[in-house]
């Protein structure tokens, strides 16, 4: 049967790093070269790549290239990357995934002898476990799905956002493979229209069907009685297991919980933060108010107006009916389940 998995964001090539533009799509499909820590520092921030597990992945290259570019390739000390560590750390702050790849590359370089080859190798095996926690999820995500189930989606959580196949996406992806689900639905998710732009693009590419609806729709879709689950992925989880994901998302929980929809999260264990007790302490991104004010450089809102512009917003566990990672499923994730997947830690 198909794997309905044709879509990857990211390869390494020829000693760089090469990025599918994701700001150009659907209209375009460009890739850019990265051939130094500081391009792929601002690829990160300026959205070519998006989604944390892609972050992270990228970042790791991101540390590879820094290490090429040392004097001595052969003989690098940590203290010689610490400015692209930090460069690359600040480059998004919301999504976990970015500092723990950057903390498993440190780790890396404390190892021995030829430091750039180590740094490439772990570059790539998180790269590797990343698409195979995926599929993984994928398989985890789809049981829970009965035949016939109708799905809603925000934001962009395939393969664009990952190494590949994806969290979210990689669970519709496989129900649809199983012939679980007979309807899928994604939000616009404004400002940045990934679900528009991003997610029909993605499912298009793959031969799956999807309707798009207006982000204020939502409530309504769901009151009408046309989704079963909302299946959304994740930018951090506390420890307690609050979600932090794309602006809507808790929208969307609580509009699931009034008109009995379920409400998935899908995310590698790269994403859990167990250091921060609750969704409080998760840092909340905001970007240029311009992001909110146009659309592709032309303005929309009229002259004089302000906009406030946070990038993800926090759903709190008790909306949560299913956390999905590679470890397993928790249902109606809390501290204590959270503590018993994934003790004091994070990362896989």
């Amino acid at each position: 049967m198909p794997e309905f998995d044709q879509v990857r964001p990211l390869r390494w090539q020829e000693g760089g790093l090469e990025l599918l533009d994701q700001r150009l799509l659907p209209g375009r499909e460009h890739w850019i070269r990265c051939t130094d820590h500081k391009a792929v520092a601002q690829a990160i921030r300026d959205m070519v790549v998006r989604g944390a597990p892609a972050i992270g992945v990228t970042a790791a290259y991101g540390v590879v290239l820094a290490a090429m570019a040392q004097p001595d390739p052969e003989h690098i000390e940590v203290e010689q990357l610490e400015g692209a560590l930090v460069l690359l750390a600040d480059a998004r702050p919301t999504a976990v995934n970015l500092g723990w790849a950057l903390g498993r590359m440190r780790d890396c370089l404390s190892e021995g002898a030829q430091p750039v080859a180590r740094l490439l190798r772990e570059a790539e095996a998180i790269h590797d476990e990343d698409l195979a926690a995926n599929r993984r999820m994928g398989g985890l995500g789809a049981a829970l799905l009965e035949p016939g189930s109708r799905v809603l989606t925000h934001c962009n959580t395939g393969s664009l956002a990952t190494s590949g196949f994806g969290t979210a996406l990689g669970v519709i992806r496989e129900a649809w493979r199983q012939q679980h689900i007979t309807e899928i639905y994604a939000s616009e998710t404004r400002p940045w229209l990934q679900g528009a732009r991003l997610t029909a693009w993605e499912l298009g590419r793959d031969g799956m069907p999807v309707t798009l609806v207006a982000d204020g729709a939502t409530a309504l879709l769901m009151s009408s009685g046309l989704v079963d689950w909302v299946i959304v992925g994740a930018d951090r989880i506390a420890a307690n297991g609050d979600v932090a994901n794309k602006i809507g998302t808790y929208s969307l929980a609580l509009h699931a919980r009034s008109h009995g929809a379920r409400f998935m999260v899908v995310a590698p264990s790269s994403t859990v933060d167990m250091s921060l007790p609750d969704g409080d302490a998760i840092p909340i991104e905001h970007r240029d108010g311009e992001e909110l004010l146009s659309i592709g450089g032309q303005r929309i809102a009229a002259a004089g107006a302000r906009a406030w512009n946070p990038v993800f917003d926090v759903t709190p566990a008790r909306l949560v009916d299913a956390l999905v990672t590679e470890r397993g499923v928790l249902d109606q994730p809390d501290s204590a389940a959270m503590r018993t997947l994934f003790g004091d830690g994070a990362g896989r």
